[in-house]
């Protein structure tokens, strides 16, 4: 393999680890929200924000971890079936469904762009009573899918490397 994409494969990894470790730290502070909502709700007027916020905390942390999974290998797969083939077969099925994959985070990239867009220049806010700017949790959700096409495109040339008996 190149060079070139070597270093591609070995950066995209870095920062998805770096990203991703950091993001598994979110789901603290969604349980804290979440631990304040229970505790006002019993005791006091409940805050109108703590479920929203919760619901953003998660985007956050499944679209920023997703990419760091990915490179661990720790999304959902058939192992039925896959689990029995080599290491040889295992790549060729990898490279030809990673490239359904991209296509389909392009796609959600070029809508998630068009979003965020929208959001910023119009000043997008939630339709609830709280009415946060959706801006924010847009242009992180997009950072997260942005961050899973370039590892998932990291994914294909390891699968190509592997296909071709070498290792990155």
């Amino acid at each position: 393999m190149p060079i070139i994409l070597k270093k591609y494969v070995k950066t995209v990894e870095a920062v998805n680890r770096v990203v991703g470790r950091m993001a598994m730290y979110i789901i603290f502070v969604m349980i804290g929200i979440l631990l304040y909502s229970s505790i006002t709700q019993a005791f006091f007027v409940p805050p109108m924000w703590t479920l929203e916020m919760a619901q953003f905390t998660m985007v956050a942390y499944y679209l920023l971890g997703g990419a760091y999974s990915m490179q661990l290998g720790d999304h959902v797969r058939m192992d039925l079936i896959y689990g029995r083939w080599s290491d040889r077969t295992k790549a060729w099925v990898d490279t030809f469904t990673i490239l359904f994959l991209v296509f389909y985070l392009v796609m959600l990239l070029v809508g998630g762009w068009s979003s965020t867009s929208y959001a910023l220049e119009y000043g997008e806010r939630s339709y609830s009573s709280w009415r946060p700017y959706m801006a924010p949790i847009k242009i992180i959700a997009c950072i997260g899918i942005f961050l899973m096409l370039l590892q998932a495109i990291a994914e294909f040339f390891k699968d190509i490397a592997r296909i071709r008996g070498e290792q990155i």
